[in-house]
């Protein structure tokens, strides 16, 4: 007999570092959900992802077991990683703070690909230059076509 889902939860946060402080703890305490365990499956499983910060849906259920998803870095930290930048520009209409090349683009397409709403390589690399150009990041050249 399948559990009944009491509820879904969604969080960000870095990986190998999950501890019961807030916003952790009480996220997940007020929902019934044992927090210690959690932490400690977190942070088995993102040892890998260390310092950067990483989605997790946490799926609870009516007997206050649970299981969760870890996802790939958001495409905002992986651009700001890529271009060694602490944070996106103020004003990205009028003020460009860095540039990224397509291959870089490219890269973190691939990686995000499976968490991204789209069924192509190129569609997905139009998602990340776009969320590049939101944050005042351009991209080096023309668009590569595939041939």
């Amino acid at each position: 007999m399948a559990k009944e889902i009491a509820g879904q939860l969604k969080l960000q946060i870095k990986g190998g570092a999950a501890n019961p402080s807030p916003p952790v703890g009480p996220a997940l305490g007020s929902k019934g959900i044992n927090i210690m365990e959690f932490c400690k499956q977190f942070n088995a499983r993102t040892q890998d992802k260390a310092g950067k910060v990483v989605p997790v849906v946490i799926t609870y259920y009516a007997d206050k077991s649970f299981d969760f998803i870890v996802k790939n870095p958001p495409v905002a930290i992986q651009l700001l990683e890529a271009s060694k930048l602490k944070s996106g520009s103020a004003e990205p209409n009028r003020k460009k703070v860095a540039e990224v090349t397509w291959d870089q683009v490219k890269l973190i397409a691939e990686d995000k690909m499976g968490d991204l709403n789209c069924f192509t390589v190129d569609s997905a690399m139009k998602m990340v230059a776009g969320t590049a150009r939101s944050m005042g990041i351009t991209v080096k050249g023309a668009f590569p076509a595939n041939n």
